[in-house]
């Protein structure tokens, strides 16, 4: 008989240290702005550690653009940050004119109607950051006053692309179109409407006690800490350290506008919570002053028909005109060799584009820095320490869209 049948078996005793235990949070998506999991170690109430489980809504849209003429890239970059399209669009067209060496050859017009579509786009990304922040922690009726003053900046994005959340507008070479008839008084009517409305939501909220005692002293981020993860926007402006894409390499002429890059030093959800409300203002007095330089009509694209399509009325009139547009549509236009790295300053923080062209019609390669990804592995070093409950609070602080986390 073998040693194993004649030893007697003994269960083994199973022994724990501590009283930690895993809890899987998510990837639900209530509470965690996308689909998110994140897994906690935790002990009681608090968490020990947390892990950012992300990829849950890969769409490959980076390796799809290229498949793409450099004509039809930005439809897929808007969709990368479905709240902040026109920002995404914006940072790829300006990629690909630097690699077509246009960009001294851009119109005024063009860019301040850029500049323009780009803070309304931040404010209505803003607004979407505050309702749903503010619904986590039970203030209801934010999010309708929120979603009150979006709606009226989705209008204006209808009203000159035709689609209220993916208006492909902004094109390489400038922009689709004119601005329609009675766009400039619906912008005036929005920039009367918003002194009232964002007091409405400081009212609401600012001097809150509830808002105020989740918030404070709470996702501590440190501006060393801050740095060393690659945090941009307003989470790293709320640690006190005032850097901008806008200021630091502008670009659309962001170099003629006035404004102030808000900043606070406690490093906390309720820090980041009044930058991105000091944000929507400087953001509406950027387009109160491209307003008022729209008021001079001019072109709004590059008079190149090899790159910018020729208008319709003149393709019935013109056969160069109508084989130039054929052109464009069946084949789009050629990139010269070369490779670019493009930012601005989005909703979030610094979004870049990494464009490669081989010298064809499509690009060779392309490649996002996603503010909302780089700032979300934040998270990791702000949990450890806070209650589970105070979780949702760190992620809505920190605004993430998955859309271009997980790509």
């Amino acid at each position: 008989m073998s040693s194993l049948s004649s030893t007697p078996l003994t269960p083994e005793i199973v022994s724990r240290e501590g009283n930690s235990m895993v809890l899987s949070m998510g990837p639900q998506h209530p509470s965690t702005h996308g689909v998110l999991q994140i897994m906690l170690e935790i002990e009681g109430e608090s968490v020990v550690k947390a892990d950012c489980e992300i990829g849950y809504l890969h769409t490959g849209i980076e390796k799809n653009m290229e498949n793409l003429f450099w004509s039809h890239g930005q439809t897929n970059a808007e969709r990368m940050d479905y709240l902040a399209p026109s920002s995404n669009a914006l940072c790829y067209v300006l990629g690909v004119e630097k690699l077509l060496g246009i960009t001294d050859r851009m119109p005024e017009r063009a860019k301040h109607i850029r500049v323009m579509a780009a803070e309304l786009t931040r404010i209505a990304s803003h607004c979407v950051w505050l309702g749903t922040h503010a619904i986590d922690l039970g203030a209801i009726s934010v999010f309708f006053y929120c979603f009150d003053l979006r709606e009226n900046i989705l209008d204006l994005s209808e009203a000159t692309g035709g689609a209220r959340m993916h208006p492909n507008y902004l094109r390489v070479g400038g922009v689709n179109g004119d601005l329609p008839a009675g766009y400039l008084e619906k912008i005036e009517a929005l920039i009367a409407k918003f002194p009232g409305r964002i007091k409405d939501l400081r009212g609401l909220l600012q001097a809150n006690p509830i808002f105020q005692d989740r918030t404070i002293d709470v996702g501590y981020l440190s501006p060393e800490d801050a740095i060393q993860w690659g945090v941009t926007g307003p989470a790293l402006r709320g640690s006190g350290i005032a850097y901008d894409v806008r200021k630091a390499f502008p670009y659309s002429g962001y170099e003629q506008y006035q404004f102030d890059v808000p900043t606070r030093t406690e490093g906390d959800a309720y820090a980041r919570f009044l930058v991105r409300l000091d944000e929507m203002e400087q953001s509406m007095r950027i387009v109160e002053q491209a307003l008022e330089k729209l008021r001079t009509p001019g072109p709004y694209a590059i008079d190149d028909p090899k790159i910018f399509p020729v208008p319709k009325e003149t393709i019935a009139l013109s056969m160069e005109a109508l084989i130039h547009h054929f052109k464009i549509v069946s084949e789009g236009f050629r990139v010269p060799p070369g490779d670019v790295y493009q930012s601005v300053e989005g909703p979030r923080g610094e979004l870049g584009y990494y464009l490669v062209s081989n010298g064809e019609n499509k690009p060779y390669r392309v490649r996002t820095r996603p503010p909302s990804l780089y700032n979300l592995q934040a998270l990791k070093g702000m949990a450890p320490g806070n209650l589970i409950a105070d979780l949702v609070v760190m992620i809505g602080s920190l605004d993430p869209v998955f859309g271009e986390v997980d790509r």
